[in-house]
């Protein structure tokens, strides 16, 4: 892109800035391979990455993905003085959702679509590009990918098309390529079903249910940990409005999907080790009439007992993405992450039951796969309040007794914390959004309903600071009209039921808030901002929050009370999760502006290193 055209989005003081950034980018020499000073990333330093401060190792900086930082050197005294030290554009404009990975001053990113691109961390020089080749054509849920792992020489990312690939840390060929999982053996939902309905929209579909990977994967003890996303999607049309958010979505009862997992692959050779499968025979579980924290829920227990026989291989269907990267617990052996909603999307007819392990954070043997809890939010979900956000791991005192716990941000607006040695619930804060007709059935002439499935808190992965007790959460308001309908009967089929999830035309919002870990979730401060936040946080020791908007705003907040302390406005939407790390004692902050095309937030191709101006 040129640079005046290039520069022509930003505001008079960031267009001087990225001017002179550009200037420089173009007049500094090319790097090599020769310079690289990447070590080979071993067991021992991804199980120290906590103590290293330099780096940012793993997805959520160490295992406990508490993405916290113990730098200092960029605070809230010089906070005013950060500037744009570099900027890389991946020349690909589309939803864009990495966090980059940071060793020894190289950077490692994905791009959407699944490419992957090193680069020099202190000033954006490429040093190698993979660029991905797709089997499968069809996407399942858009072009995002959420970032790589490293290890053992290699670099490891989970492709759209569903396949696990392992890239040579140094020059980016290919070492292996496993597949996840087949496609095309599951039913997709299509736009053709919508043909008797007066108000289909003239619009594209831009997802549907069918397998694919989006998260970043996991290394730990020779192992690589990824799941599959798409299996219980629903189909979704693009929005009849340039720039809005997320359109129309529909869920069809009937045997839509495949069965979820986790799985764990050896990372030398790519074999697949074990499979955690998100649905199981016998998935009805007790037929619960509440959730495990005390709501009713809307169900005919009667009439889904009698079902129950006819549908007896819906799990087979049963859904259960898995969008985020796990998080371990060492000392016990564990792998924690969440599971996303069961299949077909809102239509409950042709499930019966609760659909275990969907809507739920389970704890499982990282060696083997053997779930060891589980806790199930939404049983029997036909709201797509999927469990997308990554778990953190912390220690909280209760009655002067300390617990290892494990914390999760969910769709449904409440920050969950459970002891994380048999998941019960030690508590949950209050709502972080507005709740509204929550777990209420849809009717014909529809109803307003907030969270919608968008959440609460997403995919947005929470940033928790142990020392001042607080878990920093990203959350948007974003209402859904959702309303039942059917497709009409024939001569040879029965009327089908679907339902339909739209946003409303009413003003949208973000709030980030700091919850009290040591007062059982209370909430010590909470802002609410222009734009629903969709991206995640990072905290760091000098006591700064960052996070970024759709607008193109990615800011600093003061960890004690929420005070915006500095405003960078980047252009496209900022709706990937920042980090921070440290080259010769110099601190940087990075993060992806690329917006987020479901969210009708303006997309770009940038990455974003920042330092302090000297």
């Amino acid at each position: 892109m040129p640079a005046k055209t290039f520069i022509r989005k930003y505001s008079l003081k960031s267009r001087k800035i990225l001017l002179q950034i550009i200037l420089l980018t173009t007049l500094a020499a090319p790097l090599t391979a020769g310079n690289l000073n990447a070590s080979n990333i071993d067991d021992n330093r991804l199980q120290a990455a906590k103590a290293d401060q330099n780096n940012w190792l793993t997805y959520g900086r160490d295992y406990t993905n508490q993405r916290f930082s113990p730098l200092t050197a960029i605070n809230k005294s010089n906070i005013k003085n950060l500037k744009p030290k570099w900027i890389y554009e991946t020349g690909i404009k589309a939803t864009f959702q990495t966090s980059p990975i940071i060793a020894d001053g190289v950077m490692y990113i994905s791009t959407p679509f699944a490419h992957v691109v090193a680069l020099e961390a202190g000033t954006g020089k490429e040093i190698w590009r993979y660029k991905h080749v797709r089997k499968e054509k069809r996407l399942c849920c858009g072009p995002a990918n959420r970032g790589v792992a490293i290890g053992y020489g290699l670099i490891f990312i989970a492709a759209l098309d569903a396949r696990l690939i392992a890239l040579d840390q140094k020059t980016g060929e290919v070492v292996w390529d496993v597949p996840l999982a087949v496609r095309g053996d599951e039913l997709t939902e299509n736009k053709a079903q919508l043909k008797n309905d007066k108000l289909r929209p003239k619009t594209k579909v831009t997802g549907s249910t069918g397998v694919g990977a989006n998260m970043a994967p996991l290394v730990y003890d020779g192992k690589v940990f990824v799941g599959i996303t798409g299996v219980g999607f629903g189909l979704h049309l693009e929005s009849e409005r340039e720039g809005a958010p997320i359109g129309t979505v529909y869920g069809f009862a009937g045997k839509y999907g495949r069965s979820g997992f986790m799985a764990a692959f050896d990372a030398k050779t790519g074999k697949r080790l074990w499979q955690f499968n998100s649905t199981k025979p016998n998935w009805e579980g007790s037929f619960t009439q509440k959730t495990a924290y005390g709501h009713k829920l809307p169900r005919d227990i009667a009439a889904e007992k009698i079902a129950a026989n006819k549908y007896k291989n819906a799990w087979k269907y049963g859904g259960g993405s898995i969008w985020h990267a796990p998080a371990v617990d060492m000392e016990r052996g564990l792998l924690f992450f969440g599971i996303g909603n069961p299949s077909p999307q809102a239509a409950g007819e042709t499930r019966p039951g609760d659909n275990l392990y969907t809507m739920s954070l389970v704890a499982v043997k990282a060696d083997t796969g053997k779930v060891v809890w589980h806790y199930q939010q939404v049983p029997h979900d036909i709201w797509g309040y999927d469990v997308a956000s990554p778990p953190s791991l912390f220690d909280v005192k209760i009655d002067g007794k300390t617990i290892p716990a494990v914390g999760q941000a969910s769709k449904l607006g409440w920050y969950f914390v459970h002891d994380r040695k048999d998941g019960k619930l030690l508590f949950k804060s209050p709502p972080l959004i507005p709740q509204e007709n929550l777990f209420k059935r849809p009717t014909e002439k529809g109803i307003r309903i907030t969270p919608g499935p968008g959440g609460g808190t997403s995919w947005s992965p929470v940033s928790v600071d142990e020392q001042r007790g607080l878990a920093f959460v990203a959350s948007m308001h974003m209402p859904f009209f959702y309303e039942r309908k059917n497709i009409p009967a024939t001569k040879d089929k029965p009327a089908v039921p679907y339902y339909v999830f739209a946003p409303t035309e009413e003003p949208r919002f973000g709030t980030l808030s700091a919850v009290d870990l040591k007062n059982k979730g209370q909430l010590a401060w909470q802002v609410k901002t222009e734009q629903p936040l969709v991206g995640g946080v990072l905290a760091t020791k000098s006591g700064l929050v960052f996070t970024g908007e759709g607008n193109g705003n990615f800011s600093a907040f003061d960890a004690e009370n929420g005070k915006r302390l500095w405003t960078f406005n980047c252009g496209p939407g900022v709706n990937a999760p920042p980090i921070t790390f440290a080259i010769d004692g110099k601190q940087y902050i990075s993060v992806a502006a690329g917006g987020s095309k479901i969210w009708g937030f303006p997309t770009g191709d940038k990455v974003y290193v920042f330092a302090l101006d000297e």
